[in-house]
């Protein structure tokens, strides 16, 4: 099972920026443990990153065949974006919503996401692990279709 991480807007700044919300992890080190996981999960990782909404609109209507799911961090694009829901809906493959930090507990802007109607669910809060957990989910799903 292949999977697509894919990471929006300000997500190459990890590491750099606000620490205090994103933890101190680069999004290098996070890829570098989420491919680790994926190993002892029998599961294949690929990685992209934009800052670009277009760009991610592409990379998720491409998503199927290649991928069987997309774990996704729209980053500020989760507040703005309905061309990334819209690619969300008619992408094929099921998408998980993460996000490092816990919106519902931020400014309220960051409260309401255009995505998370659209995905099959949606993991925050957890930092790093919030990809984690995203994996372990579609791990758990393809077993279950065994």
């Amino acid at each position: 099972m292949k999977i697509l991480v894919l990471n929006g807007p300000n997500l190459n700044m990890l590491g750099r920026r606000e620490s205090e919300h994103y933890g101190s992890l680069t999004l290098y080190e996070i890829n570098r443990r989420l491919d680790k996981l994926a190993e002892e999960l029998g599961l294949e990782l690929a990685f992209a990153q934009s800052n670009h909404e277009g760009e991610l609109v592409d990379l998720l209507q491409e998503a199927s065949p290649q991928y069987a799911g997309v774990v996704l961090n729209a980053g500020g694009y989760t507040h703005t974006s309905v061309a990334i829901r819209d690619a969300v809906l008619c992408c094929g493959v099921p998408v998980v919503e993460v996000h490092l930090s816990q919106p519902a507990a931020r400014e309220e802007f960051r409260r309401f996401s255009y995505l998370s109607g659209a995905c099959a669910g949606t993991v925050a809060g957890f930092g790093w692990r919030s990809y984690a957990l995203a994996l372990r989910w579609f791990a758990a799903l393809r077993d279950e279709e065994k």
